[in-house]
């Protein structure tokens, strides 16, 4: 699927919101991407992830890591579409950590996945929790990169849809300073 048909489905669905959000990284915006509206619909889930994975199937994965809430079905359906295990993040005590018993050894090879990636912080966290495995991180996918540029995490970055929607820092927001009611809708 081409990015806008990608888009297109995020229409369809009513993932994509429009009215002024707080994201998950702190920062404003007037645009929010509602994966969950999208991947309720485990067959768009499919297709969407099994694009996804195509793009790292000849880097051999043998795991893919995504932080909860919003990574887990990206996870799950990419790891399907490989072949492999899927296992995801959690915070605890503010640190994102590896639990319930999952475990990434030395000779893994690691995907990480998100649904949306706005500034990477979510992402550089889960990256920050595999590193002191050994294992080797093979790339970093997502659905929707919303910043608008090609965002430098060390690693092989690729997503299926890449929007310029802008972003804001608080105390910059122009729809706070319109006086706009604000919606928190992630899950940090």
């Amino acid at each position: 699927m081409k990015e806008k048909e990608i888009l297109k489905l995020f229409e369809d669905t009513g993932a994509l919101l429009n009215g002024h959000f707080r994201l998950s990284s702190g920062l404003h915006s007037g645009n929010y991407f509602q994966c969950a509206l999208l991947l309720q619909n485990p067959d768009i889930a499919e297709k969407i992830c099994k694009q996804l994975a195509g793009y790292f199937k000849d880097d051999k994965p043998t795991c893919v890591v995504a932080p909860a809430l919003g990574g887990v079905i990206v996870s799950y359906e990419t790891a399907r579409a490989l072949g492999i295990r899927s296992l995801f993040t959690e915070r605890v005590e503010g640190k994102m950590t590896l639990r319930r018993g999952f475990e990434i050894k030395k000779e893994d090879r690691v995907l990480v996945v998100e649904d949306v990636i706005t500034t990477g912080l979510s992402t550089v966290e889960v990256l920050e929790a595999i590193k002191p495995t050994g294992a080797k991180i093979i790339g970093v996918g997502c659905v929707v990169n919303r910043s608008g540029k090609i965002l430098d995490l060390g690693v092989k970055l690729k997503s299926l849809a890449r929007l310029d929607f802008p972003a804001y820092k608080p105390e910059d927001c122009p729809l706070c300073k319109e006086g706009r009611d604000i919606i928190k809708p992630g899950s940090r």
